[in-house]
């Protein structure tokens, strides 16, 4: 029995106990992911709801290094994933920043990173996947077979199914990523160098394969600029960083004009810091940093924090002890036009004031999904073709001051979102209205695809995980 047919027989195993434990549900029922670990930053659906098994349902089943692809079960986080595929010199095209997202996860929700500008959103680099509908069907979707659930199933959260394998596009990697952080004081200048990155793949006659950038404070953001390279010394620079130990990469970016991370480093250059959100908990001090045990410098870890703190409100308590006004918590992404970024921005500055703020462009692959051509070729989150967006990602909180109510400030950042022809992704607290909501989200493509996939709603409709039922 060759490594290959004994992954294949474990899957099948696998995908049979979680068909097995679909049959088991009563009819009627809701029915959800029996899973501990979520990167959402917003509460799941209260009430009972069963469990399906997926156990066994968390490695890569195949790298094929001349195809340039990768059959992988949904649950696989992209730090298995990205381990299988490397050391064939591979990487999927996007690797969502932090290393617990699951590739089924990034292919339902929305993932983004310093390679969309040129290679999209990870689901665009899907070939085919296996989805259990919610139907209890388990279904082969792809550009042929299935081809409105193929393009639905983006930004459906699980709504209208689960993958339990995803076939995937990669793209050959290098041993390091030569890095050059370019400093803009006005942001008209850095969207118009973002709209010519986009356009020529070079800056100042440097290729540019990697792209994003930070926004530390008025007149000081950063474009940090990747390109591949085969030593530190093609990078420019003596040896290579590290900043999984004592060093924070976020820090860096202000001090450092040139610097190198193997492509490793490179890829969780986000995740020890949780960007820069190790900061809420004292990480960052350099005394508490080195106590603080490297296994535990991690953004699951960080999360998993955050919700014991959600659970026990212990923040609030302390707030209330010190006589200091409750906080509300604004944890969004969202997608910009590229033209309309720079007054978002400034808008962002003066009404929330929180920084820094993640900058990461994207725009959609040619073609664009299975309807090539039109202009909203993802349904469920619609960005047009040709179009660059920049992901803007905050996080943290902000004082509830000045009559204000806990999500006043996140309604305010949804509405400026509209207003400047944005997008914001469904991961954190929303408050849109049904019809808002269905008009920003496809409501009538996923409408239809909910009553042939789920018509017995067995899966949570979108707008209840999303938004609740409010």
């Amino acid at each position: 029995m060759t490594a290959t047919t004994a992954a294949e027989r474990a899957h099948d195993k696998a995908v049979a106990a979680l068909i097995a434990s679909y049959a088991a549900i009563p009819a009627g029922s809701q029915v959800r992911l029996a899973k501990r670990t979520s990167n959402l930053f917003r509460p799941r659906t209260s009430g009972p709801q069963a469990g399906l098994d997926v156990s066994g349902l968390d490695g890569v089943l195949s790298v094929d290094p001349v195809a340039r692809t990768a059959d992988v079960q949904g649950m696989c986080t992209y730090e298995r994933l990205v381990a299988a595929c490397l050391p064939h010199g591979l990487m999927p095209k996007v690797v969502p920043q932090l290393k617990t997202i699951t590739l089924g996860g990034a292919v339902t929700g929305l993932g983004i990173e310093s390679s969309s500008f040129r290679n999209g959103l990870p689901h665009e680099s899907v070939l085919e996947m296996d989805v259990l509908t919610g139907d209890g069907q388990l279904r082969t979707v792809s550009p042929e077979q299935h081809p409105d659930l193929f393009a639905g199933f983006p930004n459906s959260y699980g709504s209208l199914g689960y993958t339990v394998r995803v076939r995937i596009e990669l793209d050959p990697v290098r041993p390091f990523v030569a890095l050059r952080n370019v400093r803009f004081a006005d942001l008209d200048e850095l969207a118009a160098a973002i709209g010519r990155i986009g356009a020529e793949r070079q800056w100042d006659g440097e290729p540019v394969d990697f792209l994003d950038g930070v926004v530390f404070g008025p007149g000081q953001a950063h474009l940090c600029l990747g390109r591949w390279a085969d030593s530190p010394a093609e990078a420019g620079v003596a040896a290579a960083s590290d900043y999984t130990g004592q060093q924070i990469y976020y820090r860096s970016i202000p001090d450092r004009e040139r610097d190198c991370l193997t492509v490793a480093d490179y890829l969780w250059r986000w995740d020890t810091d949780w960007f820069w959100c190790s900061g809420a908990f004292g990480v960052q001090n350099p005394v508490i940093r080195r106590l603080w045990p490297a296994r535990y410098r991690r953004s699951d870890f960080y999360h998993r924090l955050i919700s014991l703190d959600h659970r026990f409100k212990v923040a609030e308590k302390i707030d209330r002890i010190r006589r200091q006004p409750s906080r509300e918590r604004v944890v969004q992404d969202v997608e910009i036009p590229l033209e309309r970024t720079p007054d978002f921005l400034r808008w962002f500055a003066d009404q929330v004031a929180m920084s820094p703020v993640w900058l990461c462009p994207l725009q959609l692959r040619e073609p664009a999904g299975p309807e090539a051509g039109s202009t909203k070729p993802w349904p469920l989150y619609p960005l047009s073709p040709g179009q660059i967006y920049v992901n803007v990602g905050f996080w943290g909180t902000v004082a509830i001051i000045g009559g204000r109510a806990d999500g006043d400030v996140n309604r305010l950042v949804e509405a400026a979102v509209a207003e400047h022809a944005g997008h914001k992704s469904l991961y954190s607290d929303a408050y849109y209205d049904r019809e808002t909501f269905a008009a920003v989200y496809g409501g009538k493509t996923y409408a239809e695809l909910k009553e042939k996939y789920d018509p017995g709603h067995r899966l949570t409709g979108l707008y209840e995980k999303a938004v609740g039922r409010r």
